[in-house]
């Protein structure tokens, strides 16, 4: 701040209405959208005193147009001050920014402090150079267009604003009093930065919750939380590691193929590769009918009957599906390139969750059956998705009804895939013959818990399982001393379309009583073609995975110890980890879900 010795220049002159006109009137207009600075106290004495003349506004070197451009670009809120040197006393005038109507808030107010009224000195031309604010960027000296310095109490703009009445207004807002005096030695020295004043605090009513005043979780929240926490322990995060180009391809070839009468019919330039995972498919899908047929080819040619003849009684008598030894079973055909151009057409992916030491033997629950259960097939009763490099050490076998090693030719082929019998006698020979030890360690058995009963419930988008009663394999298991270990297959059930039991009433009650008399049950279903998307017996190509879950420890008893609340325990602890697998993976692996898993008696 500059101190200055003289006569206050007087705010009247280039202030008065009279000399100042149009021109006034012009620039208060301008003034009216920003900030008006107004003094608190204004000297009587210094009222009354003569203009300065026009030359001192020429003496500062910045025109009035200029100053008036930088009087309106400043964006901080100033408070302009000035001291002045009297000849009995110091006076010091505080310019407070006041709000007036249509201008922009304020966010600080200076204070202002007066000693007397008395009349000061004037001023030399060189001293009113020197008479500068501190804190803006034009000199005070000079001849404002915009009316730098206030009038009177009484004076009234152009704009027609009562400045007294501005004045009260802006004090209010202020928190200041009228006639409130600071000393010059409070103000804020240039450079250096005033400390807000320390305001009390208010409690604010938050509109969200607030973490310090919530209320503690409840008992059952926190079981939720580690149970949830629990969950994402027990099961890693797994992904589908599919081929993005050639689904992609497979959904770009869906959308434009031809249609005709409401078929739409596979493209001509479709990949080589792709032709002979349909073809692979479809060999293994009419398998039996195939068998079959060939069979009864040879019959119908007498030179084939000494060989016939034999062979039936072969296939009646053989004991090679229960007797547990794995006779006939191939593993260069388990191994063959052909499953892996199976597995690739859906294309289905094999998971695994925990490690399974070789030195223990293993029943695996396989969930849902599904119409045929091609996922079971790919995973457990070939090598094409990689079961023996995930799982080393332990020999596994697919089991299926008893009746499919009645069927000529057939029964051959599915035994040198691995497949053995269902029945109570080939589970407990399997697990107690064999293995490292002789015992069956480091053997395994893969078992479709929901059998022929639970194809019926398979509907794409649905996880149905015929589970609440069936606790046959918890009973071996436990005269075996074999772990449990639950095995999911998302997409099983969406391979196929079937007709629905609750449109269909009658047609179910029919298949109901075939799996009654014969233990097997026909399903009406369709899928897609061979050359075409929409109407055929061929399975739908879509997304397989089958997770491999965490093993359930089983304690060998005999049979006489065997307990119903150790089995019901041991069952329910099966149950409880299917569902763990299906909240944990879930979201990733059936999106398209409509709904929950359910489990049924």
């Amino acid at each position: 701040m500059a101190d200055a010795s003289g006569p206050l220049p007087s705010p009247s002159g280039s202030f008065s209405k009279k000399k100042s006109g149009k021109k006034n009137k012009k620039n208060s207009q301008k003034a009216a959208r920003s900030v008006i600075p107004v003094l608190k106290e204004v000297d009587d004495n210094a009222v009354r005193q003569d203009p300065a003349p026009a030359s001192a506004g020429q003496a500062s070197g910045t025109p009035a147009n200029q100053k008036e451009k930088q009087l309106h670009s400043k964006t901080s809120v100033s408070v302009f001050s000035s001291r002045f040197t009297t000849r009995n006393t110091l006076t010091t005038h505080i310019l407070i920014p006041v709000k007036i109507p249509d201008l922009k808030p304020l966010t600080s107010v200076g204070a202002t402090t007066t000693a007397s009224h008395e009349k000061p000195a004037k001023m030399s031309n060189n001293d009113k150079k020197g008479v500068t604010d501190e804190s803006a960027d034009f000199p005070i000296s000079e001849p404002a267009t915009t009316n730098p310095v206030s009038p009177s109490s009484t004076q009234v703009d152009s704009t027609g604003i009562d400045y007294a009445d501005a004045l009260k207004d802006g004090l209010k807002e202020s928190g200041l009093k009228e006639g409130t005096e600071e000393n010059v030695e409070d103000l804020p020295v240039e450079g250096t930065r005033e400390e807000p004043a320390e305001k009390p605090t208010k409690m604010a009513t938050l509109p969200f919750p607030d973490n310090t005043t919530r209320e503690k979780p409840s008992s059952t929240d926190r079981d939720a939380e580690r149970e949830k926490q629990a969950l994402y322990d027990d099961y890693p995060s797994l992904y589908f590691e599919g081929n993005d180009n050639e689904l992609a391809q497979l959904e770009r070839d869906r959308a434009n193929a031809y249609q005709a009468a409401g078929i739409r019919f596979a493209p001509f330039n479709i990949p080589l590769q792709r032709r002979l995972q349909t073809l692979a498919v479809l060999l293994h899908s009419l398998s039996i009918a195939t068998t079959v047929s060939f069979f009864f080819f040879l019959c119908a040619i007498p030179l084939f009957w000494p060989l016939i003849i034999p062979y039936l009684l072969h296939m009646l008598l053989s004991k090679a599906a229960t007797d547990g030894e794995l006779r006939f079973r191939s593993e260069r055909l388990r191994h063959s390139r052909i499953w892996r151009f199976f597995a690739d057409y859906f294309p289905a992916r094999l998971h695994k969750t925990h490690d399974l030491p070789a030195d223990r033997k293993y029943i695996f629950g396989y969930h849902p059956h599904g119409i045929i259960s091609h996922g079971a097939f790919a995973a457990f009763a070939t090598e094409a998705l990689g079961f023996s490099e995930k799982f080393p050490g332990i020999t596994n076998s697919l089991l299926t009804l008893d009746s499919n090693f009645r069927i000529p030719i057939y029964r051959d082929y599915i035994l040198a895939m691995g497949l053995r019998s269902v029945s109570k006698e080939s589970i407990t020979n399997i697990l107690s013959r064999g293995g490292s030890d002789g015992h069956g360690a480091g053997r395994a058995v893969t078992i479709v818990i929901g059998g022929a009963r639970e194809s019926l419930e398979a509907q794409p988008g649905t996880m149905r399982l015929v589970l609440g009663e069936r606790k046959g394999f918890v009973k071996v298991a436990m005269r075996t001393g074999a772990d449990i270990v639950p095995v999911l297959a998302f997409g099983e059930n969406d391979l196929y379309d079937q007709v629905s039991p609750k449109s269909h009433p009658n047609l179910h009650r029919l298949q109901m009583f075939v799996l009654r008399t014969l233990k097997f049950t026909l399903p009406f279903l369709h899928g897609r073609g061979i050359f075409n998307y929409d109407v055929g017996l061929m399975p739908y190509r879509r997304p397989l995975n089958i997770v491999v879950g965490k093993p359930i420890r089983v304690t060998q008893r005999a049979e006489s110890d065997l307990k119903t609340s150790e089995i019901d325990q041991l069952h329910g602890l099966y149950l409880k980890e299917l569902e763990k697998m299906w909240e944990r993976y879930k979201e990733g692996f059936a999106p398209e879900r409509i709904e929950e898993m359910q489990i049924l008696n």
